[in-house]
């Protein structure tokens, strides 16, 4: 009986895939954004062992790193700092107010957007009842650890991201060894050269070290409590100078071997290329049963990157920010008018001079004015914030149905403020009592 001849599936078929089709058949942002990954989170250089989509594109986005004349050539662009090209900043914060020192920041930076997306993520921890239907946030942090000057940064090793990450790397294995059975050799080679170039450049792209910088204070700084604020968002930071240093001016650096021509990341952006340009004239030439494997391995591929694009990298950095300032208590409330949530920040920061931010922060009309001299007198004196018509003696008739409402606002932060030392179980104020809310004269305003 004369042996069986092994032949491929398909392998009569009487067309091809089209070439340019197969080079372009995913697109490589979720390629770009996967390769991003690999400096947060600790082992994940380790797995980019499969047949990646967008080979080219990653080229052309991290090329521009190397700086000689002849990646010059090969990748044009302008000369990018790491850490923004890694998408790790060069976003714009909200601005601070410091209270001791009296800094004012009009942008905090990466580090800033970082902590108040952070803040945003969290639980609430009460909503504070008032009038209005608005929705004013006050976060209260307490930072009581100054990281260290240079600390490496990066989220522990996640064994359900490996396991995952096993799904393309074994997916590319069997396309490359299925072609290789039936002798489909240029097929066997692309699927080889994909696995072999991303594997290569996942652990180029990956050697950088990250790590969290921020400015140390002078000998006998004062506390650097302050407040970031951004449309209807106020975070209050309470703290070392250090500590808050690191929200409001600390940055992440990113520092490859070989600085600053970074030639390994020319040679790996070199090879993609040639990848990217193989394909285009060796894929054609396969079978139709190599070709579809080498498109299989292509979709499992796309599908972990877009699993990967699919996390907030800005909430895991936050995390990586968060982690190094000691998982600060943080407390997140709700109130309805601004002017309350105001109220509540002078509470928890304790200034020196009240004033000056109600005055930053709130208008400054007649009727304001007389408010805030009465508030701020109270806050300074540690007195509880309740009022009564003798709060409003001397005050047109016109003015005091809004001094009324003014003032109710001021009495729910108060009220809200004493939610927060209750939980926290401290009495930085201890003239502070848990007092009810004693209701202006005009019934039909209590609450």
């Amino acid at each position: 009986m004369p042996p069986i001849k092994q032949m491929a599936p398909l392998q009569n078929a009487d067309f091809t895939l089209d070439s340019s089709g197969v080079a372009g058949f995913f697109g490589g942002e979720e390629a770009i954004s996967a390769m991003a990954m690999v400096h947060i989170y600790e082992g994940r250089k380790w797995l980019g062992w499969y047949n990646s989509p967008g080979s080219y594109n990653i080229a052309k986005k991290y090329g521009q790193l190397a700086t000689s004349r002849v990646w010059g050539a090969l990748f044009p662009g302008p000369i990018v700092d790491p850490a923004s090209l890694f998408r790790l900043s060069g976003t714009n914060g909200p601005g601070y107010t410091a209270t001791h020192s009296g800094t004012v920041l009009s942008d905090t930076g990466h580090m800033g957007y970082l902590f108040l997306k952070i803040c945003q993520s969290l639980k609430l921890t009460k909503t504070i009842e008032g009038r209005g239907d608005s929705k004013w946030m006050v976060t209260i942090a307490k930072l009581e650890k100054a990281p260290d000057t240079k600390i490496n940064a990066a989220n522990p090793r996640q064994w359900s991201h490996t396991l995952i990450a096993c799904i393309p790397m074994l997916s590319s294995a069997a396309g490359c060894i299925s072609c290789g059975i039936f002798k489909d050799w240029y097929c066997f080679s692309m699927i080889f050269l994909g696995i072999f170039a991303s594997g290569i450049a996942c652990i180029v792209m990956g050697s950088g070290t990250l790590t969290l910088r921020h400015p140390t204070p002078a000998n006998g700084c004062p506390p650097g409590d302050g407040v970031l604020e951004k449309k209807s968002e106020f975070v209050v930071l309470l703290g070392k100078e250090a500590a808050v240093n690191t929200v409001t001016r600390g940055y992440f650096s990113l520092e490859f071997p070989g600085e600053p021509e970074y030639r390994a990341i020319g040679v790996a952006a070199t090879l993609l290329t040639v990848q990217f340009l193989l394909q285009l004239l060796l894929i054609p030439q396969g079978t139709l049963f190599g070709q579809i494997l080498f498109l299989s391995t292509l979709a499992v591929s796309w599908a972990y990157n877009c699993y990967l694009s699919s996390f907030d990298t800005d909430i895991i950095q936050g995390k990586i920010l968060v982690k190094a300032l000691g998982n600060p208590v943080m407390k997140r409330y709700m109130l309805k008018t601004r002017t309350a949530a105001v109220v509540l920040v002078i509470l928890a920061l304790q200034p020196p001079n009240p004033s000056e931010i109600l005055n930053k922060l709130l208008p400054t009309t007649t009727t304001w004015k007389i408010w805030k001299e009465v508030v701020a007198e109270k806050v300074e004196r540690r007195e509880k914030l309740v009022f009564d018509e003798r709060n409003l003696d001397g005050v047109v008739e016109e003015e005091k149905d809004l001094l009324r409402d003014l003032f109710r606002d001021a009495t729910n932060a108060y009220k809200g403020y004493s939610d927060y030392l209750n939980s926290r179980q401290e009495k930085n104020y201890e003239n502070y009592g848990d007092g009810g809310y004693d209701s202006l004269t005009r019934g039909d305003n209590a609450e």
